[in-house]
């Protein structure tokens, strides 16, 4: 039976470079972490370690800019961390960001903890489908629209991360594994304007 786990993913302040450092690198340290939480059956704790310290890298900039700042020292660095997650996190987790700083590659945090979410997702069969409203979309028709797409993601479980953006007019724009569907208004306006503008072109032609 399909699950299907609802979330409302707002607009962070700062977001992550769209062009990773080091992809290859960020996906090796995620998969030994990945592999260590799995042998330690800490897998979910640290899932949730790897969430937070992804949401902080989204929304603050001075945050991204202490990894990256070659002044402030490993081991304050790591005091930095642990101070802003609150002291939250799972041993596991602290050993490895000590790792990090220890290897000067916590620079690389930010896309190390977006891997690690994308191989925990694989490991777990979880499709995430990104839906952009409008406006806040309401209950029902949040659960008509899910009823829509799990049957064809059978055996998964569907996250459904929700973003608004008043610019779209009305109707909704829906990314699901890589694929796009725009029904917003802003989209059918532009394809009408497009439209005319074809025609305009082809009466002038003999």
């Amino acid at each position: 039976m399909t699950v299907v786990h609802c979330r409302i993913a707002r607009l962070p302040n700062c977001q992550i470079e769209k062009n990773m450092q080091n992809p290859r690198l960020a996906g090796r340290y995620a998969k030994a972490l990945l592999d260590m939480a799995v042998e330690h059956n800490t897998l979910e704790v640290t899932l949730k370690d790897m969430q937070l310290l992804d949401s902080i890298c989204r929304q603050s900039a001075d945050f991204n800019t202490m990894l990256r700042s070659p002044i402030i020292t490993g081991d304050k660095k790591y005091t930095i961390i642990n101070a802003v997650a609150g002291d939250s996190l799972n041993d596991l987790t602290k050993r490895f960001l000590h790792l990090l700083v220890t290897k000067n590659r916590e620079l690389n945090m930010p896309e190390i903890t977006v891997a690690f979410i994308e191989q925990y997702n694989v490991l777990k069969n979880i499709k995430t489908v990104n839906l952009t409203t409008a406006t806040v979309m309401d209950d029902r028709t949040r659960a008509m629209l899910l009823g829509n797409i799990t049957p064809f993601m059978s055996g998964a479980t569907v996250e459904l991360k929700e973003k608004v953006d008043a610019d779209l007019i009305g109707g909704f724009v829906l990314e699901v594994g890589g694929k796009l569907f725009d029904a917003s208004v802003k989209k059918k306006l532009n394809d009408i304007k497009s439209s005319i503008v074809d025609h305009s072109y082809e009466s002038k032609m003999p």
